[in-house]
């Protein structure tokens, strides 16, 4: 069974900057694409980043291209999301997954962006 152990959130000010983390274990994790989800209140779960199995090609929806980096390292079965120039908008419970197969979730981790 894959469990996925998101970290890293908490509450910052506009133009800020925050590092996720997520570990992953049960799965041979670098034979998988792997992406960053966030849920905002009331609204679905999307994707905003991806990032292929060998950190070659990486994907950002519009909204973030530029402020957020999505890494990976294979050795450490981790996937992380550096945050920069964060809006209040950002606001969310972000989540780590596979793209495809989307395995059962985490707990995710809580983003607050406010002044």
């Amino acid at each position: 069974q894959v469990q996925l152990v998101e970290s890293g959130g908490g509450l910052v000010q506009p133009g800020g900057s925050l590092r996720l983390s997520c570990v992953v274990s049960g799965s041979t994790f670098s034979s998988y694409a792997m992406g960053w989800y966030r849920q905002a209140p009331g609204k679905q779960r999307d994707m905003v980043a991806s990032i292929t199995r060998e950190n070659t090609y990486r994907n950002y929806v519009d909204s973030v291209k530029g402020r957020f980096t999505i890494s990976r390292d294979n050795a450490k079965n981790t996937v992380y999301l550096q945050m920069n120039s964060l809006k209040p908008e950002d606001t969310a419970v972000y989540y780590c997954n596979s793209v495809s197969p989307i395995w059962s979730w985490g707990q995710g981790t809580q983003v607050t962006v406010s002044s």
